[in-house]
């Protein structure tokens, strides 16, 4: 119902992070986006267009507080009177809604996709929550429940025994008027993933949905599985900053910062890196001007830096050696013995545990984390010692070091989904 804002950044910033960390662990995994195209909202938005449209033709008609008050509105508005001048008056208010909606869905999604791409995330299924309705998988589920005696009729709306599986009470799935609620399409869509052959599905929802946990576990234990194959992601609010005061926000007053606005201002290596830096069940606060700092103050450069510098050593060895610099013989490791020598390979033989327990316990935050201490390690050794010595041997080994260094920053920054330059 609108575009991408900066909480979405950071929820797309885990999902992805964490299906690449998945993968890299062996695990065979797909990143699908559950795309809410049905529903009370959808209508919401058709009227808050149809509303605009009126408004800007000269029709004088009030604009609800329930409808959405951002200026992308009006801006689809006009794009509709450019498309049917004033034609959509003269039909039925339902259908002429009802275009409005399909219309404004159809352009967000369009830059939903786009601004995902620019923010370097891509996914293998677009899922369609009306399509659940369409192909009759909602009506279906509601039905074997039925049977099952997990849902039953009061009141004239439809309940899910909930309660039975440890929610705090039963939950409506479809209500007196008819109409179903985001739950009964949620159980359907959960069915649906499972029948495919998921053998565990992983949700990144906001921090505002945790009352729906129970429900959907106690959904997914009704389909006869363990309710431990659902696991959820929830992702907590990030607070911009600039200059370390506050961004004012507010989503119904349609006063938010879009993803693709601090993508363009920061750019995808310091958003994804900053959106990582703090595990996910943490607020976080994004402060847009020290991304932009060319500092160590800013994390993603100064992990960054760490990886350009070693270029830049290796690419001075070339010129000086003429890229005949002698194969490293094993034994000359030996000659790496200093305490910051000793220290930063004792930091990188951490690398595969903290990758594994990433995975593990859906944590990306702990590769950012590690990466962190790595460049801080490295920056300390390469301030106390030169790599480019006298002697040949020393080199040769102090040189097989820094690549050992330079393969882990690539790998790890590689997993959150950021960029290794070789030159800053």
């Amino acid at each position: 119902t609108g575009p991408l804002h900066v909480g979405h950044g950071r929820g797309a910033a885990v999902g992805d992070s964490m299906a690449a960390i998945l993968a890299f662990c062996g695990y065979d995994v797909e990143r699908e986006y559950y795309i809410n195209d049905s529903g009370r909202q959808i209508n919401t938005l058709g009227q808050s267009v149809f509303i605009r449209y009126q408004q800007q033709l000269g029709v004088q008609v009030d604009f609800p507080e329930n409808c959405y008050q951002g200026d992308y509105i009006s801006q689809y508005a006009a794009d509709l009177i450019k498309k049917n001048d004033k034609s959509l008056l003269d039909l039925d208010e339902k259908y002429a809604v009802a275009l409005c909606a399909s219309f404004a869905a159809k352009n967000i999604f369009a830059d939903i996709k786009s601004d995902l791409l620019d923010f370097g995330v891509k996914f293998d299924q677009w899922f369609s929550e009306q399509s659940l309705f369409d192909n009759k998988k909602v009506d279906q589920s509601i039905k074997a429940f039925k049977e099952q005696n997990i849902i039953y009729e009061k009141d004239g709306a439809l309940w899910f025994k909930t309660e039975k599986y440890g929610d705090e009470k039963d939950r409506v799935v479809v209500r007196k008027n008819g109409l179903s609620t985001y739950f009964a399409s949620d159980i359907a869509y959960h069915q649906d993933k499972f029948r495919r052959g998921f053998e565990q599905v992983i949700d990144v929802w906001g921090a505002d949905h945790h009352g729906y946990i129970q429900r959907m576990k106690a959904a997914v234990e009704g389909f006869g599985y363990h309710p431990d194959q659902l696991e959820i992601i929830l992702v907590q609010l990030v607070n911009l900053l600039r200059a370390g005061e506050p961004v004012a926000m507010s989503t119904r007053a349609g006063e938010f910062v879009t993803l693709k606005d601090v993508v363009k201002e920061v750019g995808k290596d310091a958003a994804r890196f900053i959106f990582l830096t703090r595990s996910y069940d943490s607020p976080l606060d994004f402060d847009l001007d020290l991304a932009q700092k060319k500092s160590n103050d800013n994390p993603v450069y100064y992990v960054q830096y760490v990886h350009a510098r070693i270029c830049s050593i290796i690419r001075k060895d070339q010129e000086q050696t003429h890229n005949e610099r002698v194969i490293l013989e094993p034994l000359q490791l030996n000659l790496l013995k200093t305490p910051e020598e000793i220290k930063l390979i004792k930091s990188m033989a951490r690398y595969p545990e903290v990758v594994e327990n990433s995975a593990k316990k859906l944590e990306p935050h702990r590769i950012t984390y590690f990466l962190m201490e790595l460049a801080a390690t490295f920056h300390a050794y390469y301030n106390k010692h030169r790599v480019l010595t006298e002697k040949a041997p020393l080199t040769a080994a102090r040189l097989y070091l820094i690549l050992a260094v330079k393969q882990i920053i690539n790998n790890g920054l590689g997993l959150l989904g950021v960029s290794a330059p070789e030159k800053m």
